[in-house]
């Protein structure tokens, strides 16, 4: 008897019902898994040279259709491995010329893959002015949220007192600390910081320090260290820091954003501010790719559908498309429509290698992440 399987379906836990020894079971999983890669602008050489190699491994490369005669100088190519064979054709292409050494180590960045405990990050708003009614909380009616996050399965509370929608302006720090200081002072005299982690979505050194001497552990800025301020503080108190990536300012962001590819734009940017990070002596650091954050709709799917290129710098990766505009800009829906469409863009986020979603509805996808990892390790 015969059956086909789902490739992305638990390798280890089949191989240990078959009886496989680790070792073999270490083997087979190298080769269990393609790895896509796309190169642009390679060297006609470089592409026959690359062709030569992988197809010597077992491995292929698709290349324009006039590369073998080297009628064009350039050609993108689509590298297809699978992990042993990666590892094989980095150490053929170190000696390599016409720019294939460089290849081999950029190719050599995407081999150690580490994993990261999922955890769900539930919003709450200290203002009224949020592009989400339903996040908006004060007083009492804060705290009786965050409670029922926490019970609902929330693994991180992220508390903000300023709207960063497209079109937003900053109503200033005082006003800000005005917003969250009862939020900050309440977890602090109920101790909620021992049952959830707690985040600032801020970029006030005075409301982060606040927060951070009471309990919070979590800096969300989304500029990303852009004040050395920030950088300072949550150095100060060994705080993790959310990267988030952002073009422009919440005023003009979503003012004709372009990219000529994003996933390197963005992968450019969390290269430098987490250099920044490190000269600060930060070490603790979570990548935002910033859905909704000076990009259109396709850069949007392109940076949830190819989340896996940023696990490279070997930090969890958030994701926070909760009830944003790409899904009206999908599917006609109202803010309040929107948590369909909010679940399906998350449990993609997760299958792509997300760590952090940052969500208005934690009951929901606290539910959603169960059933998906139980899909996932059935057998």
């Amino acid at each position: 008897m015969l059956k086909r399987l789902n490739n992305r379906s638990d390798f280890k836990k089949l191989c240990d019902r078959i009886g496989v020894t680790e070792g073999g079971t270490a083997i087979m999983k190298e080769k269990s898994k393609l790895y896509y890669f796309y190169a642009s602008a390679l060297k006609t050489p470089a592409c026959n040279i690359l062709k030569q190699e992988l197809l010597s491994i077992g491995g292929d490369v698709a290349v324009g259709k006039d590369t073998i005669n080297c009628k064009n100088q350039i050609s993108d190519a689509l590298i297809v491995v699978n992990k042993k064979q990666l590892k094989l054709i980095i150490k053929k292409l170190k000696s390599q010329p016409y720019g294939l050494k460089q290849l081999s180590s950029e190719l050599e960045s995407f081999l150690e893959e580490r994993s990261f405990e999922k955890k769900l990050m539930g919003v709450i708003n200290a203002n009224d002015d949020s592009f989400f009614s339903g996040s908006r909380f004060s007083g009492d009616e804060a705290l009786k949220k965050i409670k029922q996050m926490i019970e609902d399965g929330a693994d991180i509370i992220d508390v903000g007192g300023v709207s960063s929608r497209p079109g937003s302006v900053y109503v200033g720090e005082e006003a800000e600390f005005e917003r969250v200081k009862p939020v900050i002072d309440a977890v602090y005299h109920d101790k909620l910081f021992e049952k959830a982690e707690f985040s600032l979505d801020s970029f006030s050194p005075k409301c982060l320090e606040y927060a951070l001497q009471r309990g919070f552990r979590i800096v969300n800025d989304i500029t990303a260290l852009e004040n050395d301020e920030v950088a300072k503080v949550a150095s100060k108190y060994d705080a993790t820091v959310v990267l988030m990536h952002k073009k422009g300012t919440t005023e003009n962001m979503q003012e004709n954003p372009f990219y000529e590819d994003v996933i390197l734009e963005v992968e450019e940017f969390f290269r430098q501010r987490i250099e920044k990070a490190k000269k600060f002596g930060i070490e603790n650091i979570i990548l935002d790719i910033g859905i909704g954050f000076g990009k259109r709709l396709e850069d949007n799917l392109l940076l949830i559908k190819n989340l896996e290129h940023f696990q490279k710098f070997g930090y969890p990766v958030l994701v926070g498309a909760s009830r944003k505009s790409m899904i009206d800009l999908i599917t006609p829906s109202t803010v309040e429509e929107r948590l369909p469409g909010t679940l399906t863009l998350h449990q993609e986020a997760l299958q792509n290698g997300a760590s952090v979603l940052r969500v208005h509805d934690v009951k929901e996808h606290k539910q959603m992440m169960e059933v998906f990892f139980a899909v996932r390790s059935e057998q």
